[in-house]
């Protein structure tokens, strides 16, 4: 398909800087393709009431480490300043990044990432943090391999890293300490997500209790969201676009669960295009949902067939985005058009401090 197909104009002042206060006070449009009403203007308050006892929600229990980092490049007399964005980690010493300007890097450079101010009374090891260059791909993506490794690794990209807040946020403001909560669900258990799943930001303890009231089960998954998910499609084509992996997990305990909801005719809700994705790359196989943990780069587009799911809880998303194409490839393309122009018309607040949206599929027929 045309990437142009998934194109609308949004208005700069629908991108929500802040989240909603609370959680759970979000606005919520409900999108029945083959219902009556086809949109319906609830709040996220209103989930439970919109599942049936039995239902099951599907949450991502990664956890947003500060991915961004910043340092020094140094050549000789030569000295240049550059920007990671790291994205995948590729062993307990690496991590693959997304790196401005990429071109000031070759293979074999020193880089120290950190403040070199404001670092005093901090361990030494943790005030600056080095890495060599090990490999740099056409796309700019370079692979560090640092000092560090493991635990003390970690510890010191949480010392020296920043919150990598998506672009359409920190081109208007820059991170505070008030984004380290703000942009952490209340299921982050697992390091290594550098975006938040955002649907599962609108859930407070409050929301969960009259869930657990209603009869509707909980059960987790990991995806550990990488900044690929913020890059631009650049390719005319969908057929041309390729994903960038990401690791995720599906336990077996999680499968059997979900298996018994389906079995007994109750419907699996995804919390999140995090949650979705890495439900149907688990469900690729014959036997359908199985364990699963590994890397997948699934790209859905419309024409694709669910597995895993039957309905889907998100934050409303970029133009021309692969999540836009995802949303289209559930609940129809004519039908996300107009749901969201409505949203834009009715003053929903988008992308990943913005309303949600809770999807239903198309009838395939």
């Amino acid at each position: 398909m045309r990437v142009d197909d998934f194109d609308f104009e949004l208005p700069p002042e629908r991108i929500a800087l802040r989240p909603a206060r609370p959680r759970d006070a979000a606005r919520m449009l409900v999108v029945r393709p083959n219902g009556e009403p086809v949109l319906d203007d609830r709040g996220v308050r209103d989930l439970p009431m919109l599942l049936e006892p039995g239902d099951a929600l599907v949450f991502n229990d990664t956890r947003v480490i500060p991915a961004q980092l910043e340092g020094t490049r140094t050549r000789g007399e030569a000295v240049a300043r550059i920007g990671a964005t790291l994205h995948l980690r590729a062993g307990d010493d690496r991590w693959w990044a997304f790196v401005r300007p990429a071109k000031k890097l070759v293979v074999g450079d020193r880089v120290q990432f950190g403040v070199q101010s404001g670092g005093e009374g901090k361990a030494c090891l943790l005030g600056t943090l080095d890495a060599t260059v090990a490999e740099k791909r056409d796309t700019g993506e370079i692979l560090f391999v640092f000092d560090l490794s493991g635990p003390m690794l970690d510890e010191a990209i949480a010392a020296v890293g920043h919150i990598p807040l998506p672009p359409y946020i920190a081109a208007k403001r820059g991170e505070d300490e008030q984004d380290r909560q703000d942009y952490q669900t209340i299921f982050a258990e697992k390091d290594g997500a550098v975006a938040a799943p955002t649907a599962g930001l609108h859930f407070t303890d409050e929301l969960l209790a009259a869930l657990d009231a209603r009869g509707i089960e909980r059960h987790r998954v990991t995806l550990h969201v990488g900044a690929g998910t913020f890059l631009p499609v650049k390719a005319d084509d969908t057929d041309e676009h390729r994903m960038h992996a990401e690791w995720g997990e599906v336990s077996a305990e999680t499968v059997a669960a979900l298996r018994a909801v389906r079995a007994r005719g109750n419907k699996v809700v995804a919390i999140g295009t995090t949650s979705l994705r890495i439900l149907e790359s688990a469900a690729q196989g014959e036997e359908g949902l199985a364990p699963f943990a590994g890397e997948t780069s699934i790209f859905i587009t419309p024409g694709y067939r669910f597995r895993a799911i039957d309905a889907l809880m998100t934050n409303f998303h970029l133009p021309r985005s692969t999540l836009f194409m995802l949303v289209s490839a559930l609940s129809g393309l004519d039908t996300m058009r107009a749901a969201y122009a409505h949203a834009i018309a009715t003053g929903y607040r988008f992308y990943s401090y913005g309303d949600g949206s809770l999807l239903f599929p198309k009838d395939p027929a």
